[in-house]
């Protein structure tokens, strides 16, 4: 079983165990997420109707947080003596998918 999930305004495909990085979220490692679910696959049937995708819940786990690449930017202007570096790194969160499932109907 599978699932599409909606998460930093982006699409990922997550199966139980695992790890995604994503945006960086508030919460401290050991916390729940839950995640909007757009297109859930078991045992072969897809189900994409808004309304069935709506029942199933996609939960996970703040493994810890992360940090992307280092990206170095220079900016040079010639013959004016003009030189700036300034340096960026996005910072992400590693989450471990636990459940996807139907949630239980309310009473």
């Amino acid at each position: 079983m599978y699932a599409i999930v909606r998460c930093g305004g982006r699409q990922e495909k997550v199966a139980l165990d695992d790890v995604l990085t994503v945006d960086k979220l508030e919460g401290e490692a050991g916390s729940s997420v839950e995640f909007p679910a757009l297109l859930v696959v078991d045992d072969g049937e897809v189900i994409s109707d808004p309304a069935a995708v709506s029942e199933y819940q996609v939960t996970g786990e703040v493994v810890g947080p992360a940090k992307g690449p280092k990206i170095n930017m220079i900016h040079y202007r010639n013959k004016t003596g003009y030189k700036r570096r300034q340096g960026h790194r996005q910072k992400y969160t590693q989450v471990r998918i636990t459940g996807i499932a139907k949630a239980k109907a309310k009473a």
